[in-house]
């Protein structure tokens, strides 16, 4: 069976997602240790009806791989941003559901320029209807509309300054 590049897409973006959700049972030092263990399984794979996973060839898995590496390189970061904008709900608090799915989209809103920001943001809340509560697509869509209303005047600036002038920032006048 043909799949559309965007079903493609969508299945690595899920595949991603699964792996950082699984990575939130492990120590910190070790969610890196355990990326890709699934990506051999092809019991597992079936399960989770990723079957184009199972097909992937080596390339395209080590991608996956680097991807879910990238985003855990980022954790830190990706967590302050996502506490600054989450009134009473802290990362420590939030389901791993929940977290995992805002963590994957604010790191494609954020450093993936070839995922537009509405796709990252409609893509997570596919995800949190699959996968998540009752609650979980209105609440992802909350956290990540407030995250790319802080971005969005950052990208605009950065696309419509002159030449040059990218590295300044702007005091609104």
């Amino acid at each position: 069976m043909k799949h559309s590049k965007r079903e493609l897409q969508t299945q690595k973006r899920e595949c991603v997602f699964q792996q950082l959700f699984l990575g939130e049972f492990y120590a910190a030092e070790d969610k890196a240790a355990h990326l890709g263990l699934f990506l051999d399984d092809s019991d597992l794979l079936n399960e989770l009806e990723l079957k184009r996973i199972e097909e992937m060839t080596e390339e395209e898995r080590a991608a996956l791989k680097s991807r879910c590496e990238a985003v855990l390189e980022k954790l830190p970061e990706l967590d302050a941003q996502i506490n600054e904008v989450s009134e009473g709900w802290k990362t420590s608090r939030m389901s791993r559901v929940d977290l995992s799915i805002i963590r994957l989209a604010l790191y494609e809103m954020e450093y993936d320029s070839e995922v537009p920001l509405k796709v990252a943001i409609n893509e997570a809340v596919e995800l949190a209807k699959k996968y998540g509560g009752d609650d979980s697509p209105a609440f992802v869509n909350a956290i990540l509309g407030k995250l790319a209303s802080r971005l969005l005047p950052q990208a605009a600036a950065a696309t419509d300054k002159p030449a040059g002038t990218a590295g300044e920032k702007s005091d609104g006048r």
